[in-house]
């Protein structure tokens, strides 16, 4: 191991492995960062639209008849 370090062209083939593995180690987290992000982005483009159905479930119950009888009303001029 000593021989790598001493000898000029085999350090430098040295300097170029670990230079070559770094990159490639950084390219791969930035790959995974990227993958993780567009998880984040589906689960937010979910939950949006789950918020939306559960606004437009409230808006509809708010404006349900009160009794029966309303209901019927209702029915009767076709405003349902």
């Amino acid at each position: 191991m000593g021989w790598l370090l001493t000898h000029g062209p085999a350090r430098r083939a040295l300097g170029l492995i670990l230079t070559a593995a770094a990159i490639l180690l950084f390219l791969m987290n930035l790959r995974r960062t990227g993958e993780r992000a567009e998880r984040a982005a589906e689960r937010l483009d979910a939950r949006e639209r789950n918020d939306a159905i559960h606004r437009e479930m409230l808006d509809a119950a708010a404006r349900r008849p009160p009794n029966r009888d309303a209901l019927a009303d209702r029915l009767r001029d076709g405003r349902f």
